[in-house]
C-alpha cells in the first residue's frame, strides 16, 4: 500500500507524526510543502474525500498573515484549492494519504486505528 505524508519538516505536528511511522516500520513517503509545493490535481484528490474546510488551517499564522479581503474571498472548494497553490502554508498539517483515503491531522490513536484497519484488511 502506498503511504504519503504531506507537510513541511520544521512543523511539531509532522514531526510527531513520522516519527509514528518510523517507530512503527511503515514505509511512507514526505512530501514537503515548502521544496514540492501544492498542484490544483493534489489538493483536488484531497478533496475528493475531505471538505475543504478541513484542509485551511484558519488558526494558523500564515492564514492570520493573510489580507482580510483574501481571507474573505475563501469560500468553496475552488478558492481554497488556489490559497493552497498559492501558500501551502495554510494547509492543515499533516496531511496523510493511504488505502485511497486522505486524513488531515496527527494523534497516535487516530493513526493506530488507520493502521490497525488497513493491517486486517
Amino acid at each position: 500500500m502506498d503511504t504519503t505524508l504531506y507537510g513541511i519538516p520544521n512543523c511539531d505536528t509532522v514531526r510527531k507524526a513520522r516519527a509514528w511511522l518510523a517507530d512503527r516500520n511503515i514505509a511512507y513517503r514526505f512530501h514537503d510543502f515548502k521544496k514540492e509545493g501544492a498542484s490544483r490535481e493534489l489538493a483536488s484528490s484531497w478533496l475528493a474525500s475531505l471538505p475543504w474546510e478541513s484542509l485551511v488551517n484558519m488558526r494558523g499564522t500564515t492564514w492570520r498573515a493573510l489580507p482580510q479581503a483574501q481571507r474573505d474571498a475563501v469560500v468553496d472548494a475552488d478558492s481554497a484549492i488556489a490559497l493552497m497553490m498559492a501558500a501551502p502554508s495554510v494547509i492543515k498539517r499533516p496531511v496523510l494519504a493511504t488505502g485511497g483515503a486522505c486524513h488531515v491531522g496527527y494523534s497516535a490513536q487516530q493513526y493506530a486505528q488507520l493502521f490497525d484497519a488497513q493491517a486486517a484488511a
